[in-house]
């Protein structure tokens, strides 16, 4: 059959739906899996396209096929909390063999395409992949600003941790985004969701 290896690659990617996140859903009653993410990205990133910084330099379709597989690596390596510290060592190669192993179950040039936006995405150089990048940080921080933050409060997670890792990936991407966060920000402080930095 022609398409035998497309079977092949949808099939093996339904394992996503598989991969619990730390953070939870909206209505805080279970944690969410990193298919549910990829999916909400893709519609935050089109709802949000047009307050990107210089938005004619974004190619809107990259940046949702971006977000379509950045995460596929997850099915292999599993989710990184970003405020593990020790979690992280290493990451970057861990996901880099599973890229390769699933992006490989597809015929070029499909393999190498989603590799290439895969490590794109990673590099956060291109417009695209730093309005990516900063959708893909948001979404998180939106849900855990709107609901108890469990995924924080359980992780003792720090201010300091929540700029070092958020603050200059969403800031750089919108004006409006920087306000955004600033806002959701001090209400997360004021809330006692996050340990306050001294």
């Amino acid at each position: 059959m022609k398409i035998q290896k497309e079977i092949d690659f949808i099939l093996a990617i339904d394992a996503l739906k598989n991969v619990n996140r730390r953070n939870y859903n909206a209505d805080d009653s279970r944690r969410e899996n990193t298919a549910e993410h990829s999916w909400q990205i893709i519609i935050l990133a089109q709802i949000l396209f047009p307050y990107a910084k210089n938005n004619t330099d974004i190619d809107l379709l990259r940046v949702i096929r971006m977000l379509s597989i950045h995460d596929l690596v997850e099915i292999d390596a599993g989710d990184t909390f970003l405020f593990d510290e020790e979690g992280m060592k290493g990451k970057f190669e861990r996901e880099k063999i599973a890229a390769k192993r699933i992006f490989g179950i597809l015929d070029e040039p499909l393999s190498t395409q989603f590799y290439n936006l895969w490590i794109e995405f990673e590099e956060e150089k291109t417009p695209d992949a730093i309005f990516a990048c900063a959708i893909d940080r948001i979404m998180p921080f939106i849900l855990n600003a709107h609901t108890s933050a469990k995924s924080w409060t359980e992780a003792a997670v720090t201010e300091k941790q929540v700029r070092t890792m958020l603050e200059t990936a969403i800031c750089r991407s919108s004006d409006d985004l920087e306000e955004c966060f600033r806002i959701l920000m001090g209400r997360c402080l004021d809330d006692k969701k996050l340990v306050k930095h001294l």
